[in-house]
């Protein structure tokens, strides 16, 4: 960590806080010194720093200038090619990073992977969590989301490499029980976005699809002796702003910077959309149906799987065709569906929208979302997988050289009564139900001592997690045990009467499952 930040007369030129908190892009960049810790807002496109990112990338291009930074980040701001964090992937830029979802920074995973940085993955929840204790100056966080997972220290810690060697995770016994110590650090540079800012820098966050983390970042920061900076799109007058509707108060920030519309879109797919941030609510989805092929088999055959009245979190990626099936069926209204960014209600949204919703009924912060699944508040979670082992352990974060790291999935695979986890029987004709999967992002082990309502579903068949380990439990029409399923395992699941899947999931045409939805009898575990 570098030395503490002063709070006036910093970068090229100096900045006169006393005058202006409003400074170019290119000024807050140079604000940011080498060795500092950065952290940055974003889940995915919402709420990422667009400008200051670019101002920082341009800074370190021409002047080599600041080194070994160390990124800190909860969700991934990025969309998988060359915005948000993949711009700061430059050798001699980065030291060090600690993020919980690296799939969408991708340029920053390769550096992970490859040892050119040391790089940590812990659960999305975990990071959002830290920020509030370090906001408090509390030594650590205790949780026991993570165990007998990867981030154990017991199975390396989080740690990506074998270049990072510090601990941030430690095994503690709390009351007789087994816990993680996860250690809080300092924040030198909190770079952070809201909508619009008044010249005392007090912020409010109308126009943002989630409000994330920002405040406790922002807190996080000061606690630390550093320096926050937010980007927005404009500046109100003195005065004018209501203070309810202000996220970020205006003495928790440093500086502030007024980005061009190209660079703060609300989302890296839509510039603004006013259903997304609450300013309307637009007419529902017209139910436009999905081409019937393998990812909407497995999607409608999830669906059949809620329950009326259920809190739902959809996983990125194949989960994400639930809410369309779900909203074709007529049973998204049967339903609470959430995001772990903060969005509950309405219709969670896909590709670079993921992350926010429309028509939510309400939008808290991440951190708030995350106590809410850390507490059991979800009923129900579909996640997707790319391993699934003998011992029902579920990998989704590390496979075939690629990281996509953990992001919420831990956390919400962990603490939710019943999971459904769901994917192609196959990658490419290759084995996704191995001996051993490469790494544990899901404890089959913790599960089962937990009497956790488990389904591992896809396109051909349907697994239950059972005391004895994995049993085949449904079987597409059509599809031989023999061929079709056994001959691609690494391993025999347990076999006793495997029923057919529904047929009518493989058919054109709506199943009529909110007319199931309403006649199913809710039991005992699926109360609240």
């Amino acid at each position: 960590m570098a030395a503490p930040h002063q709070n006036a007369f910093y970068g090229k030129g100096g900045i006169d806080k006393s005058t202006t908190k409003i400074v170019s892009a290119a000024e807050a960049a140079s604000i940011i010194r080498s060795g500092d810790t950065v952290a940055f807002s974003g889940f995915v496109g919402i709420g990422t720093p667009e400008a200051a990112i670019c101002a920082l990338e341009n800074r370190f291009r021409e002047t080599g200038e600041p080194r070994d930074l160390t990124l800190v980040f909860a969700a991934a701001p990025g969309d998988g090619e060359d915005k948000g964090l993949n711009r700061l992937a430059h050798d001699g830029l980065v030291k060090r990073l600690i993020g919980g979802h690296f799939k969408l920074v991708k340029k920053l995973a390769q550096l992970a992977v490859s040892g050119k940085c040391e790089a940590y993955n812990l659960p999305l929840g975990i990071i959002s969590h830290l920020f509030r204790e370090i906001a408090g100056g509390k030594p650590g966080l205790i949780s026991k989301v993570g165990l007998r997972t990867f981030v154990d220290p017991r199975n390396g810690g989080g740690k990506i490499n074998s270049n990072t060697t510090e601990d941030l995770v430690e095994l503690m016994e709390i009351q007789g029980k087994d816990g993680l110590l996860y250690k809080t650090f300092s924040i030198d540079v909190a770079v952070l976005r809201g909508t619009t800012a008044d010249p005392s820098g007090n912020v409010t966050m109308e126009k943002e699809a989630v409000t994330l983390d920002n405040l406790s970042l922002a807190m996080a920061t000061k606690a630390s002796k550093g320096i926050v900076i937010v980007q927005v799109e404009g500046i109100a007058a003195a005065d004018s702003l209501n203070p309810r509707d202000v996220k970020i108060p205006g003495h928790l920030v440093d500086y502030v910077v007024v980005a061009e519309p190209e660079h703060h879109m609300q989302t890296y797919a839509t510039q603004y959309n006013g259903a997304f941030s609450g300013e309307f609510r637009a007419p529902p989805d017209r139910a436009a149906s999905m081409e019937l092929n393998e990812r909407k088999i497995i999607a409608r055959r999830c669906a059949f799987e809620l329950r009326t009245g259920d809190v739902v979190n959809l996983g990125i990626g194949m989960p994400e065709g639930i809410a369309a099936v779900a909203a074709e069926e007529k049973i998204i209204d049967l339903v609470k569906l959430t995001t772990e960014s903060g969005t509950i209600g309405g219709t969670p949204q896909t590709g670079m929208d993921f992350g926010a919703a429309k028509n939510p009924e309400s939008i808290i912060d991440q951190n708030q979302m995350f106590d809410l699944i850390d507490g059991g508040g979800l009923s129900f979670a579909c996640l997707s997988f790319a391993q699934v082992d003998a011992q029902c352990n579920v990998n989704a974060s590390r496979f075939g050289g690629s990281l996509a790291g953990a992001g919420g999935f831990i956390n919400i695979s962990q603490n939710t009564r019943r999971v459904v986890f769901c994917g192609t029987f196959t990658d490419k004709g290759r084995a996704k139900f191995i001996k051993e999967v490469e790494q544990i992002t899901f404890s089959g082990e913790i599960a089962r001592e937990t009497h956790q309502s488990v389904l591992y579903v896809t396109e051909r068949c349907v697994f239950s997690l059972i005391p004895e380990g994995l049993e085949l439990i449904e079987v597409a029409p059509g599809i031989d045990i023999e061929r079709d399923i056994l001959a691609h395992m690494e391993f025999l699941p347990i076999i006793r009467e495997a029923r057919e899947m529904p047929a009518v999931i493989f058919t054109d045409g709506p199943m009529n499952l909110d007319k199931l939805l309403l006649e199913w009898p809710q039991t005992p575990s699926d109360a609240s």
